[in-house]
């Protein structure tokens, strides 16, 4: 899980309402320079103090965690883990060149906690950082507002361990637990029957290119109807007249429904640059992916049918042409044009209804 940490130091008249909208959402830490705007908080959070000035107070009151700069305090974390058993501590670097890039990855080796500013909008060195660090410590990444947050989460593919950063307005904190809760959930997946396949005739189909290298046993959800849809899959199987293109998904027709970020639905048809979708492997395991462009062309098409074990239906249009593939059980790759009844194919049955792409529950028949 990533850390959300709220610095509340300086922020004046906006310290209580930020202070309670980071309860409300259960952020993981709050930051303060005064020993007193810890008190009181609830055990659930991290009470942070991180003194300002060149002296550390004599008392760190109710402080569960104490960030020092051995540089302005004149002392180690390591040294008043010695006088303090009962607090943890950290260190504060301020990542400027090459001496203390190197003391940043120190830092990520032998602490407990490393708070980390890199001065340049670079993030290569917090990617040296992310690759130096191999204790069980947390590295802690400060971040000037949620954007950049999001960067940081992502860093590497591991991201640092949590962010620290002042929100500049009440809203912030809530933005900011939303970037660091970016896992998505799995998926249950399914094994839907092949009953019926029929050719179509014209339309237009999607392309979604994305920004990532598919594998071979993953694709996107692709359905006519919100309630059921099936694993299409990458073109990262050879094919004998063109090269792969390990980046797309072949989709489906422009009506169809994918998923996104909090199974939130997307039609095809409105997928742009800069849109996410969920990509998913034959066990379930997803992640969001970015699409760099989606391309709509007319084509003949396919219409496929399937059933779920408890009699759901489930309706698939692809383009009617043989290099067009979903994925079956064991990542078995099916070409759209030879499917028939009997095959099975992998399929997922969200248990809502959709209402401008938000699962709602409510009476909603789709045919």
């Amino acid at each position: 899980m990533k850390l959300s940490w709220l610095d509340i130091r300086g922020l004046g008249e906006l310290k209580e309402a930020v202070l309670q909208e980071a309860l409300h959402y259960r952020m993981e830490g709050i930051v303060a320079d005064d020993a007193a705007d810890l008190a009181g908080l609830p055990p659930t959070l991290s009470k942070v103090l991180f003194p300002a000035g060149s002296t550390l107070p004599e008392d760190f009151g109710e402080a569960t965690v104490v960030v020092v700069d051995p540089v302005r305090h004149g002392v180690t974390p390591a040294e008043l883990a010695v006088r303090h058993p009962e607090v943890e501590f950290g260190r504060f670097v301020e990542i400027v060149d090459a001496p203390t890039l190197e003391e940043a990855c120190d830092a990520a080796r032998t602490e407990t906690w490393s708070v980390l500013l890199f001065r340049d909008p670079t993030k290569i060195p917090l990617e040296i950082v992310i690759a130096a660090a191999r204790s069980t410590g947390s590295l802690v990444t400060i971040a000037k507002d949620v954007e950049e947050a999001e960067i940081i989460f992502g860093v590497l593919e591991h991201g640092s361990d949590g962010v620290m950063m002042a929100p500049a307005k009440v809203g912030d904190a809530a933005k900011l637990k939303a970037a660091a809760q970016s896992e998505v959930p799995d998926v249950n997946l399914t094994e839907l029957e092949v009953v019926k396949t029929e050719h179509i005739g014209m339309g237009e189909r999607a392309c979604v290119d994305t920004c990532t290298h598919f594998r071979e046993d993953e694709g996107i959800l692709v359905g006519s109807t919100s309630k059921g849809m099936v694993l299409c899959v990458s073109e990262t199987h050879p094919l004998p007249y063109m090269p792969t293109r390990p980046f797309r998904v072949n989709a489906g027709a422009i009506h169809s429904y994918t998923l996104s970020k909090d199974e939130r639905t997307n039609y095809l048809s409105e997928l742009q640059a800069g849109s996410k979708v969920m990509a998913v492997d034959i066990k379930g395991g997803t992640r969001m992916v970015t699409v760099g462009r989606v391309k709509i062309e007319s084509r003949p098409l396919i219409s496929v049918d399937a059933v779920a074990p408890g009699g759901q239906r489930v309706n698939l249009i692809l383009q009617d042409d043989w290099h067009v593939r979903v994925l079956g059980p064991g990542g078995t790759v099916l070409n759209s044009t030879e499917l028939k009844p009997g095959d099975r194919v992998l399929g997922y049955l969200p248990s809502e209804d959709r209402h401008v792409g938000y699962p709602i529950d409510e009476f909603c028949i789709e045919k």
